[in-house]
Parts: C-alpha cells; structure tokens; sequence
C-alpha cells in the first residue's frame, strides 16, 4: 500500500496556492496550448499536402487562425461586426482593425466572406 505524499510544489493542505504557482500553472497552459496549436498545424499541412518546413511561422499561423475566426463570426452574423465583435469577444473598433489588417472583405459573387491578403 503506498502513502500519498504531497508534490513539491503544493500548498499547504487547505490553503491557497500561491500567486506563483498560479503563474507557472497559467504558463504551462499557455505552452501546451502554443504546442497543440503548432501540432494541429502541421497535422493540418500534411493533410493539406503542403511541404512542412523547418520554420514555422507561429506568428503568421496565429494571424491566419485570427482571420478565419473573423471571416466564420462575420458570416454567422451575416456581416454585422457589432454582433461579430461580440461572439469573438472584443471591441468593434479591434475587429475593424483586424478585417482591415488581415484583408478581409465581403466577396458579392460568392455571397461569402473572403481574407484578400
């Protein structure tokens, strides 16, 4: 029969953890959150057949997983940024930057929203 011994990091039994063990936790998250997303994308270009190199541009990935939730948010809300801005969670003056940096425009022909850039 084993014992349970406390990990060496943990709190007092009861007390809170401290505020660094919470930031070393919300760190952790974001890394293993930072390396699911860089899996899901190479996953995503072998499937996609897209040559895989050894440089991924984890900045520009980000950006063109930002611009696709904003391309999907305005269709859903029909164009509305308002509306859009609020499912995405940020201010409409943020998402107007965005859909103006990212390129992102209303294609008529296709009745669909499109990333220019």
């Amino acid at each position: 029969m084993s014992t349970w011994m406390p990990e060496p990091n943990s709190s007092a039994a009861g007390a809170p953890p401290r505020p660094s063990e919470l930031a070393l936790h919300n760190l952790n998250s974001v890394r293993e959150a930072a390396l699911t997303l860089l899996r899901e994308v190479d996953s995503l270009r072998r499937a996609q057949g897209t040559p895989v190199t050894e440089n991924l541009g984890l900045h520009e990935e980000v950006q063109r997983y930002e611009a696709e939730l904003i391309r999907k948010a305005l269709q859903r809300t029909g164009g509305n940024q308002r509306r859009a801005a609020k499912l995405l969670g940020v201010k409409v003056t943020t998402l107007n930057c965005k859909i103006k940096r990212f390129g992102i425009s209303f294609a008529e022909d296709q009745n669909d929203w499109r990333v220019l850039a």
